[in-house]
């Protein structure tokens, strides 16, 4: 069982910048594929970047490519998203999800945090 918080989201401008993190509790953080999703009102809950449960590989959907990095510290159990150069079209609650691969299908994943508001005004 692991149970996913995120935290650091909030409000800011176009061309802002914002860090989430995603703390878990439990010992097989570490095991685990993490995923962020995120998701806008009337739409699905997209896939945003993964990585690898040792951090040696990372991915990322076209619309964040250079513009976001995911990393994670498991002797922290989190998983971090760095978000630069923000636009309104990032806005969306964003979600963490653990799994064990990596996968863009979000009804893959075995656990999920609450999300986090994510608003970019323009």
């Amino acid at each position: 069982q692991v149970q996913l918080v995120e935290s650091g989201g909030g409000l800011v401008q176009a061309g802002g910048s914002l860090r989430l993190s995603c703390t878990a509790s439990g010992r097989t953080f570490s095991s685990y594929a993490m995923g962020w999703f995120r998701q806008a009102p009337g739409k699905g809950r997209d896939f945003v970047a993964g990585i690898k449960w040792n951090g040696g590989s990372t991915y990322y959907a076209d619309s964040v490519k250079g513009r976001f990095t995911i990393s994670r510290d498991n002797a922290k159990n989190t998983v971090y998203l760095s978000m630069n150069s923000l636009k309104p079209e990032d806005t969306a609650v964003y979600y963490c999800a653990a799994n064990e691969v990596i996968v863009a299908d979000a009804a893959r994943y075995d656990y999920w945090g609450q999300g986090t508001q994510v608003t970019v005004s323009s």
